[in-house]
């Protein structure tokens, strides 16, 4: 039970229900190491598999086909300057390892760092032999490392569903900052974090702190991390949001956890802020945390725009059969247009014609009036699971959002994006309040994060969160992996009806 807060408090009972594990041995800082250490492995195995193979095939292609000391070296120098390039990019960082586009992105950096070095040196020496070893090399090697990371992800992730290989940490601050970062990490998916309890600041006598579908347990008085830490032990302590105990107690706090290894990590209130747009910049000794201008307009533009161009057209072409197949099962469904066209919101509040495959009956926008009152949707965007306007066919399309293809013509047009927030109709931008019209800054999209995380299971203020996030933190590389995430829901759907 609790104790008094003057005496030693200790924690009750576990925060998790969950299979017993060698805990000291799948939990905590350790296995980073490990996992760091089995990446670098494959990492070097994949470099080596690939350069000795591209480094086969072009020998084969070369007059003679032999092996010189030329070869050799070159190959020797491709290894070692690609192996060196991913541990300068910190591509094992265990802060990125496992979760997000941060590891990716290294990944695809470190390579292009390598490639671009190797082939300024081919070209200062003349060696002209090798430009095709170089544009052989730097896909195949790019592929290779950035499937096994995947699997490896995939692999973690699995893991982490058991409680294993998860850093334990103790969450600190007032009552609502800590349920606030205790939920968002409850929520993520494969998240790095096992939160094993709360130290709260103040006289909130709440005796657990909801994570997800389990409670944490809580303990009161900022004097009581580090015997919380020793009980539980944590392997870090979030501090979330402001205390009033200042930025002192914060440090002492952080040279306090050094004696036992312990992690200090601060939880921004910049809640919509992602982390490419904050930069450290310390001056005289203090760290200055500068919040770059979102860009809405420049180069990753442009490259957003081609990719979009790029990628609907060759979708258009290669989802034709799928397209014709689809059109003749509407026909044979019932009476009404294969196609379906609905005014929607784009950027700058511009309005557009957005398609659909039909899914629903002719009569739909009339029914709609008498459906008004069984809403299931998050208020603002009607929705009803067993809706009696959607049709037989349709049930399908819109269960695996097949429904929504025909909107990579609006993609290719340039009405919406491949990736982006979700289309609004008119009448939801009518009671757009405050800051929710910073949607319509950038492009709607086919997908995006509404669409991967829940879609109409989200609740409005969710669904509006995940949307400004997109538009002030999106990048190329984000945009890649929301496609991707894209791929596994429609196998998997959730929320679509």
């Amino acid at each position: 039970m609790y104790q008094t807060q003057e005496q030693t408090l200790r924690f009750p009972f576990p925060a998790v229900s969950r299979p017993r594990v060698r805990a000291a041995a799948v939990s905590g800082v350790p296995w980073r190491h490990r996992y760091q250490m089995s990446l670098r492995v494959t990492d070097t195995l994949i470099v080596l598999a690939v350069v000795l193979i591209s480094t086969d095939w072009i020998l084969k292609s070369m007059a003679g086909g032999a092996a010189t000391a030329e070869t050799v070296a070159f190959a020797v120098a491709v290894c070692g300057g690609w192996l060196i390039m991913l541990s300068m990019f910190r591509t094992r960082d265990p802060r990125l390892i496992g979760f997000g586009a941060p590891e990716y992105k290294r990944i695809v950096q470190a390579s292009a760092a390598t490639f671009s070095w190797l082939a300024v040196a081919v070209v200062l020496l003349g060696a002209h032999d090798f430009r095709n070893f170089l544009i052989v090399t730097l896909p195949a090697g790019l592929i290779g490392l950035l499937g096994s990371r995947w699997i490896w992800r995939n692999w973690l992730m699995r893991q982490r569903q058991f409680g294993l290989f998860l850093s334990k940490v103790i969450v600190v601050g007032r009552h609502d900052d800590v349920q606030y970062v205790v939920g968002q990490l409850a929520k993520k998916t494969g998240a790095v974090y096992d939160v094993v309890g709360t130290v709260l600041e103040g006289r909130d006598r709440s005796r657990l702190i909801h994570a997800g579908d389990r409670l944490v347990p809580v303990v009161y008085g900022l004097s009581h991390v580090e015997q919380s830490v020793a009980d539980t032990g944590a392997d870090a302590v979030i501090v979330a949001g402001h205390l009033h105990k200042g930025s002192k107690y914060i440090r002492e706090l952080g040279w306090r956890l050094e004696r036992s290894a312990t992690e200090l990590v601060l939880a921004s209130t910049l809640t919509n802020v992602a982390g490419p747009r904050i930069q450290m910049r310390p001056v005289e000794g203090l760290p200055l945390m500068h919040v770059e201008m979102p860009q809405f307009t420049g180069g990753r533009h442009v490259v957003k725009r081609v990719m979009d161009v790029v990628v609907s057209l060759l979708a258009l072409i290669a989802l034709a059969p799928v397209f014709a197949v689809v059109a003749l099962l509407i026909r044979r469904d019932g009476p009404g247009p294969v196609f379906f066209k609905q005014n929607r919101v784009g950027r700058s509040s511009a309005e557009f014609p957005m398609y659909k495959f039909r899914s629903m009956v002719t009569t739909a926008e009339e029914d709609l009036v008498a459906l008004r009152e069984r809403n299931e949707g998050n208020g603002v965007l009607f929705k009803l699971r067993d809706d009696p306007r959607v049709t037989t066919v349709g049930r399908w399309l819109r269960k695996y959002s097949i429904d929504e293809l025909p909107q990579l013509y609006n993609v290719l047009k340039g009405d919406m994006a491949l990736v982006g927030p979700r289309p609004p109709l008119p009448s939801e931008v009518s009671g757009y309040a405050g800051h929710t019209h910073r949607r319509l800054l950038i492009k709607p999209g086919l997908t995006g994060l509404w669409q991967i995380s829940g879609r109409s299971d989200l609740g409005w203020d969710e669904s509006v969160r995940l949307d400004l996030y997109y538009v002030e933190n999106w990048s190329v590389m984000g945009d890649l992996m929301i496609m991707w995430r894209t791929f596994k829901v429609l196998v998997k759907p959730t929320g679509a009806y």
